[in-house]
């Protein structure tokens, strides 16, 4: 089903959760490019898929919603690989945390915030799948 109504409107109905509470922006974007891909895919994962690489370019995830990131750019290993090594499942996503943007210092500041156990010794891979699988 299409998620937006109209040219600028979304249909909240359709959004995953996290998007419901995000900014308007991600939303559309989300929509949009899901709608594009779905023309070009057929519904299904690989829209789902495409739509959720398009976010995670210019927005993370944080909590429970998805915020802008300071510069657009790819957020972890998995979405610096081709097409086809994505679609096998090689390299990490992290949960939707911008691994590349962000500063060990800055994730540990995050994991320091979620509670973290352990990340006093943590690498920054470590540190940005802890915070992925706690938010």
């Amino acid at each position: 089903m299409p998620k937006m109504k109209s040219k600028t409107e979304v249909r909240q109905s359709e959004l995953p959760e996290t998007l419901k509470r995000s900014p308007a922006k991600a939303q559309r974007q989300f929509a949009k490019t899901h709608d594009a891909a779905a023309e070009e895919y057929g519904e299904g994962e690989r829209a789902h898929r495409t739509a959720f690489a398009s976010l995670k370019h210019d927005f993370e995830k944080v909590g429970d919603h998805w915020e802008a990131k300071d510069e657009p750019g790819p957020s972890d290993p998995r979405s610096k690989k081709s097409n086809a090594a994505k679609r096998r499942g090689e390299g990490e996503t992290y949960g939707g945390v911008d691994a590349e943007g962000n500063t060990k210092a800055e994730l540990y500041e995050r994991a320091r915030k979620l509670d973290i156990g352990g990340r006093s010794t943590m690498t920054k891979a470590e540190l940005a799948r802890a915070i992925g699988k706690r938010q």
